[in-house]
């Protein structure tokens, strides 16, 4: 057997890859921690979900909160050191917002 191509993450993982891609704490509903990116370049506004109950995502979770994110599985697992180790992946630089005028 091979590497996972999604390796299981802790809430807390997914936690500082969202802050880390941008994304900044709403609110929080029922075990749900809300996350939101305004649009910035080529990626557009985004929210991400959390449920805090899990002590690990599982491979449909995963899939469904990089898709949340609007980026790639690279993205996604590069955005920290640790992640991007546990994913196989190169460590991402998320573009910081320019700011308006």
């Amino acid at each position: 057997m091979g590497k996972r191509k999604y390796p299981p993450l802790t809430p807390n993982e997914v936690k500082a890859i969202t802050l880390a891609l941008g994304f900044r704490y709403r609110r929080t509903q029922g075990s749900h921690a809300h996350y939101e990116r305004e649009a910035i370049g080529k990626y557009p506004r985004a929210v991400i979900s959390i449920d805090e109950h899990y002590q690990q995502f599982d491979d449909d979770l995963i899939k469904n909160m990089i898709g949340q994110s609007k980026h790639t599985r690279d993205e996604f697992y590069g955005a920290t050191k640790g992640t991007a180790k546990k994913g196989g992946v190169r460590l991402y630089t998320f573009p910081v917002a320019e700011p308006v005028q």
